[in-house]
């Protein structure tokens, strides 16, 4: 029986030992928390959006994402559905994203570790690594629990997103000693701060808005959607679906401003037609302020007009063409400064990771030390918003522990 060795008991870790236990191996699962799978229990909110129905190349990131797709192709959307309508979990379907019927993440961890313990998978819960050696014989991994020997070895430890489910960094070290180089790691799928201070003043609202991204005066990245505006800047999905970019170019001291539109159902010149009926043809007994009431949250009213320069209180009729073609464009276009993210700590995911030239796309194989393997975010391969990270983790896992067991 060839013994196959996994550290890191996150999505991609459990769904490798798995594989490779379905395939006949002997596996030993290492995890440096007290359980396995606790970051399963916070994806989806609680829920666990574990895939979607569209699978393209744009939905994976790296620095090579086409490295994703021989991956995918051999445990795709279907495979993942079977995989786990197999194991109990009865798909929940809305708008492609799926979420097990249950609306529990808990269920989809609970039918993980059922498989692995009806798999016979030694799990070793609070195994800190010390050492990773390969010898002639295989691997042999000392930890702070005992020993380990094994004929393969692979690495699922995640990156830094979210180090409390245990994605903290400790095994880099121990990556970099085996030959592997990493592509620099930062936060990603994640809120951005902003620069300016009215933010504190409209923290709450949430509003369909289009964000559009640019580094360096070029637009980058562009997504719309609910975005929720904070006292430190913006957060909702379409700002994790451009957080990555901002996160890159902000590590390379590059400028970094969004471009917020509050109006993406309207062209400028259906705005423009919006704002003079509301300031000239009906706003003679309004004030500039009420003249927007009912157009825009009653919060962000004032913000919009100073940064105008426009007087509140000002009689709405008599406002200059000059100021309310001012104010069209502030509307469209409020240009905002971005001087960080929210960090690792409330990151869902990482950009960056091990470098793909290094890992064979069809086996996940080490191309430096044979025998070693890699799955999930540490490798330099990362998702939208919408459950690509975990269908990620679930075929890199499937991949790596299928050929690492044979």
């Amino acid at each position: 029986m060839k013994k196959v060795i996994i550290i890191g008991g996150g999505a991609s870790g459990i769904m490798a030992a798995i594989s490779a236990a379905r395939k006949g191996a002997g596996v030993t699962l290492l995890e440096h928390m007290d359980r396995v799978g606790k970051k399963i229990l916070s994806t989806g909110n609680g829920k666990c959006n574990y895939t979607n129905r569209v699978q393209d190349k744009s939905c994976y990131r790296g620095e090579n994402p086409s490295f994703a797709w021989p991956v995918l192709k051999q445990f795709g959307f279907g495979d993942t559905l079977k995989f786990f309508l197999e194991l109990g979990i009865y798909p929940k379907e809305r708008e492609g994203y799926l979420y097990p019927a249950s609306g529990q993440a808990s269920s989809v961890l609970d039918v993980l570790r059922m498989e692995l313990s009806r798999l016979s998978v030694n799990v070793v819960t609070g195994a800190d690594i010390k050492e990773i050696k390969k010898n002639q014989r295989g691997f042999h991994i000392e930890t702070s629990q005992s020993s380990f020997h094994g004929d393969a070895c692979i690495i699922a430890c995640g990156l830094k997103a979210f180090p409390k489910s245990g994605s903290d960094g400790s095994l880099f070290p121990h990556i970099e000693k085996l030959g592997h180089t990493f592509i620099d790691i930062v936060p990603a799928l994640v809120q951005l701060k902003a620069k300016q201070s009215f933010f504190k003043s409209i923290a709450g609202i949430r509003s369909d808005i289009s964000v559009e991204l640019y580094v360096n005066q070029k637009l980058i990245a562009r997504d719309r959607g609910e975005v929720q505006l904070t006292e430190y800047g913006i957060s909702g999905i379409p700002v994790f679906q451009i957080s990555r970019f901002a996160a890159r170019a902000l590590a390379e001291n590059k400028n970094t401003q969004a471009v917020l539109d509050f109006t993406p159902y309207l062209s400028m010149e259906e705005l423009k037609e919006e704002l003079n009926r509301r300031f000239y043809r009906e706003g003679a007994k309004k004030d500039c302020e009420e003249a927007l009431i009912g157009f825009f949250p009653k919060k962000l009213i004032p913000v919009l007009l100073k940064e105008c320069e426009i007087e509140i209180h000002k009689n709405a009729g008599i406002l200059t063409e000059r100021e309310l073609k001012k104010l069209a464009e502030e509307i469209k276009y409020m240009h905002i400064t971005i001087t960080g993210t929210k960090g690792f700590e409330h990151a869902q995911v990482c950009a960056g990771g091990v470098n793909t030239e290094e890992i064979n796309p069809e086996t996940l194989e080490s191309k430096l030390v044979t025998g070693l393997y890699f799955a999930g975010e540490v490798i330099d391969i990362d998702g939208i918003c919408g459950g690509y990270n975990l269908q990620w983790a679930w075929a890199s896992g499937y991949v790596a522990g299928l050929h690492g067991a044979e």
